[in-house]
């Protein structure tokens, strides 16, 4: 059976000329990448991983 390819998606708050990310959910993983170069090599962390960046960005724990 042939693997299905992943499908990526563009963060919502991207414009259409801005650099941004692009995430794949998968059953256990989820995939980042460049969304400008995206056949170049992707990062991939645990959906528990994932969860805690997202809150992080969110929480503004990266802000300046």
């Amino acid at each position: 059976m042939a693997r299905s390819q992943p499908q990526w998606r563009k963060s919502s708050y991207s414009l259409s000329e801005s650099q941004c990310v692009e995430v794949c959910d998968g059953s256990h993983r989820v995939g980042v990448r460049d969304s400008r170069h995206p056949h170049a090599s992707w990062l991939a962390c645990s959906r528990v991983e994932w969860r805690a960046f997202v809150t992080a960005v969110k929480s503004g724990e990266f802000d300046r």
